[in-house]
C-alpha cells in the first residue's frame, strides 16, 4: 500500500466521474495524472477539470505511467469487474472503484477470485455515507434511539439522468435500478443495523419515465419506482421507498431511524443546481432528534461549504470520501468501504429486483454464500 499523496489514473470521465475530478482538484497534494475515456466529448470535457492530466487510448496504457500509485473507476457499471481484473492481472494498485462493485449475480464467483488474489486496497464508492446529514446519523443512531429497531430510507428525485450511450437505460448494464440506483441505500441499512439482511420482499416497475424509450432495437427497461423491505439477522427491519418522478420535493433522501429511546431523521436536499431560482436558497440538510420521554423534537441544521456544493451532486460526500481514502493510502490504513460491503449491497439489490418480478420474499446470500 503506498505511503504517499494520490496521484491517480482515472479510467471512465463521464458525468460522476468529472465530479471525481472536480473533487480532487479541491485536495491538497492530490494530483490527475491520465486519464482513459474513451468517449471524445467526455474528454474534451474532462480536460477541462484535469488540464494536467495525460490522455490515453487505453487501460493498459494508463497502468504503463511509474507516477500514478492509485486508480478510480468511474465507468459505468458492466465494465466495473472487468476493469478490476484488468488492474489485477497487470499492475494491481489502490483502487477506488464506483458503485456498483459487480451487476449480475452470476458473477459473484469472479467476484470472489479476484478478492482472493489482490493484494492492493479496493474501496468501494458508497458516496452517500459521507454526506455530512446522513454521517451525522449513522454516528448518533444507537444513542439517540437506544438502538435501532427500524430504519426508512426514503429517496424522491428526478429521472435518470442522460449518459453517454444511454447505458444507464438497460438493466443489462446497470445490474437494474435496485442495484444502480440503491445499493448506497442497502449498503446504509447495513452500516446503520450493524447486521447483514436475511430476507427480502420488493415491488417496483416503471410509471413514468422511459417509456416508449428504444436504445439500438432496445426498450429502455429501468424501473422507476419500488417499495423494499429488508429482515435483518439482528430483528430489526428496513424498508427503501424509492420515486424517480418526484423531483418537485423539497428533499430528495429522508432517512429515519427508531428504537425503544426514540427517533433520529436526517433530510437531505438534491442538488443546488436544480434548485429553481425563483424559490430563493436551496433548503438546508437538517437532523432531527425526536426523543420518547421526555418528548421534544430538536432540528440541527447541517450546513455544508458551498464550494463542495459546486463540485458535485452528493452534498460533498465526494470530496468527503477523497479525503478518506487519501488518509487511509497515507497511514497504510484500512479502506472504510470493503469488497465485502460492496458485494453486500449488489446481492441485496439483485435479490429485491428478483424479489419484484417474482412476486417471491428472497434469501440474501453474501460474500460467504454467494455462488
Amino acid at each position: 500500500m503506498m505511503q504517499e499523496t494520490p496521484r491517480y489514473g482515472v479510467i471512465g470521465c463521464g458525468m460522476m466521474g468529472q465530479e471525481h475530478l472536480r473533487n480532487i482538484a479541491l485536495l491538497p497534494g492530490s494530483e490527475v495524472v491520465a486519464i482513459f475515456e474513451p468517449d471524445g466529448q467526455m474528454r474534451r470535457l474532462a480536460a477541462q477539470f484535469a488540464p494536467g492530466a495525460a490522455m490515453v487510448e487505453s487501460i493498459e496504457a494508463l497502468l504503463a505511467i511509474p507516477a500514478i500509485n492509485c486508480i478510480l473507476i468511474a465507468s459505468p457499471n458492466d465494465l466495473h469487474l472487468s476493469q478490476l481484473e484488468t488492474l489485477a492481472a497487470i499492475r494491481p494498485l489502490p483502487v477506488l472503484v464506483e458503485k456498483p462493485l459487480f451487476i449480475s449475480p452470476a458473477d459473484t464467483h469472479r467476484i470472489a477470485a479476484f478478492r482472493e488474489r489482490y493484494p492492493a486496497p479496493v474501496w468501494v464508492a458508497m458516496e452517500y455515507r459521507y454526506m455530512p446529514p446522513v454521517a451525522r446519523l449513522v454516528a448518533e443512531a444507537d444513542a439517540a434511539t437506544g438502538g435501532v429497531r427500524m430504519l426508512t430510507i426514503r429517496e424522491h428525485r428526478f429521472p435518470f439522468l442522460k449518459k453517454v450511450g444511454a447505458w444507464n437505460r438497460l438493466n443489462r448494464r446497470t445490474g437494474g435500478t435496485l442495484v444502480e440506483k440503491c445499493c448506497h441505500f442497502f449498503d446504509l441499512m447495513r452500516l446503520i443495523l450493524k447486521s447483514d439482511p436475511v430476507r427480502v420482499m420488493a415491488s417496483g416497475g416503471q410509471a413514468v419515465n422511459h417509456q416508449g424509450e428504444i436504445y439500438g432495437g432496445e426498450p429502455a427497461d429501468v424501473w422507476d419506482n419500488a417499495y423494499v423491505i429488508v429482515d435483518f439477522a439482528s430483528g430489526a427491519r428496513a424498508m427503501l421507498e424509492l420515486c424517480m418522478f418526484a423531483e418537485g420535493s423539497r428533499y430528495q433522501e429522508e432517512i429515519s431511524a427508531v428504537g425503544p429511546a426514540g427517533k433520529i431523521e436526517c433530510l437531505v436536499p438534491g442538488p443546488a443546481r436544480f434548485w429553481p431560482d425563483d424559490l430563493g436558497p436551496p433548503p438546508l440538510a437538517q437532523v432531527i432528534v425526536s426523543p420518547r420521554f421526555p418528548k421534544g423534537p430538536r432540528a440541527i441544521p447541517i450546513p455544508i461549504d458551498p464550494v463542495l456544493l459546486d463540485a458535485g451532486d452528493h452534498n460533498g460526500s465526494t470530496f468527503y470520501q477523497h479525503q478518506r481514502f487519501a488518509r487511509a493510502m497515507a497511514r497504510n490504513g484500512p479502506v472504510e468501504v470493503t469488497l465485502e460491503d460492496g458485494w453486500w449491497a449488489v446481492a441485496m439489490g439483485a435479490a429485491a429486483q428478483h424479489s419484484a418480478v417474482t412476486g417471491e420474499s428472497c434469501r440474501v446470500d453474501g460474500p460467504t454464500g454467494a455462488g
